[in-house]
């Protein structure tokens, strides 16, 4: 197939969890035999703090105007199987009026960021990703979020076939590594900061570091304020290129996962750092959200971590026992939750989505 996508970014991973995603997911499509183009407007935000500028056997098209790009994009859709807009691509709404009105066979909408766009919903916010028209004109609409988020998309936003599209891990990126001096840490955490993640980081984070003085405790991430609650045994890293993300996860005792507010309350929803962390072979403390126990089993491949006693009690654990949980995570990262067997998924969901069109095309005749 031929896939054009109009997304937010492949080529900067700075704070955002698309464009590790979409790196592992186009080179498992790539590798398959898929021809992937990717649009991505040139915003200077991601400019400043760009981490890849190609990726072998695809196109990445960066543009810093939509009228001038509009030409190519509209003869890369000419031909195209799939013409695909993600959510917050900052051209979205243009995007996907292109991709409706194109020749591609499948028009399909991704959306990362589904509890997002749904809170904002409820609140009656704008969403500058969707249209007006919700996602009904869509063949398809695919969901980082699975769970009750797959029905709202139907019923809120007028998708007619719907499918989960979780995170993944590529294994060529993200391996056991190393340790690195630099990034030793009883328990480490890597993520971009978000308030709506505060709580949860303070209870399984902040508050472990206050009562475990000796224990050293590692934040990497991008937008942390100053008034930050930093304390002595709390180091940071402002930015971690995914290069350096198996070393970093590597020099662990512990990594954190925490899930976003929005994200934990759907559910369904794992960050793509779970499947990273546990394709290093790093154990994994996770906050609780339904569905966890449906990608990591917890006790044995994850420990949740509900109250701070949960992270000290993880923190205690023999690293026998750790390295025990740790391997067991490994093994069902590989087995189920790499780039490869998303693109298993996609091609299903692709493939079951042309077959409808297509029934529904010799209905109409």
């Amino acid at each position: 197939m031929k896939l054009v996508i109009f997304g937010l970014t492949m080529s900067s991973s700075w704070g955002n969890g698309h464009a590790t995603l979409w790196r592992g997911l186009c080179r498992a499509l790539v590798r398959r035999g898929h021809q992937v183009v990717f649009f991505e407007h040139n915003v200077p935000y991601y400019a400043a703090h760009r981490d890849l500028v190609e990726l072998p056997g695809m196109q990445l098209q960066l543009y810093t105007d939509w009228a001038e790009i509009l030409p190519l994009a509209r003869n890369q859709l000419a031909d195209a199987d799939v013409g695909m807009v993600t959510s917050y691509c900052p051209d979205g709404i243009l995007a996907s009026e292109l991709v409706l009105a194109s020749h591609a066979r499948l028009r399909v909408f991704y959306d990362l960021d589904t509890p997002v766009t749904l809170e904002c919903l409820r609140a009656g916010k704008p969403i500058d990703y969707i249209g007006s028209r919700g996602l009904g004109d869509f063949d398809l609409v695919l969901s980082y979020t699975g769970g009750s988020a797959l029905v709202e998309l139907k019923t809120r936003l007028g998708a007619r076939q719907v499918a989960p599209l979780y995170g993944s891990v590529d294994p060529e990126s993200h391996r056991p590594a190393r340790p690195i001096d630099a990034y030793r840490a009883d328990i480490s955490y890597l993520g971009t900061y978000a308030e709506d993640r505060q709580e949860a980081l303070e209870t399984l984070f902040i508050e472990a570091a206050r009562r475990s003085p000796r224990s050293r405790f590692l934040i990497a991430g991008a937008l942390y304020p100053e008034n930050f609650p930093w304390m002595e045994n709390i180091s940071f890293v402002r930015h971690l290129s995914p290069a350096e993300h198996s070393g970093f996860y590597c020099s662990s005792r512990l990594t954190l996962n925490v899930t976003r507010a929005s994200m934990a309350r759907m559910g369904y929803c794992p960050s793509g750092r779970l499947f990273e962390a546990a394709a290093c072979g790093t154990p994994l403390l996770s906050d609780w959200w339904e569905g966890l126990d449906e990608f990591f089993e917890p006790g044995s491949e994850i420990i949740v971590g509900r109250r701070t006693e949960d992270a000290l009690a993880a923190l205690a654990l023999p690293l026998d026992e750790l390295a025990k949980i740790a391997r067991a995570a490994r093994e069902r990262a590989l087995a189920e939750h790499t780039a490869e067997r998303r693109v298993d998924d996609l091609e299903a969901a692709l493939n079951a989505a042309l077959t409808a069109r297509t029934e529904n095309q010799l209905m109409e005749v």
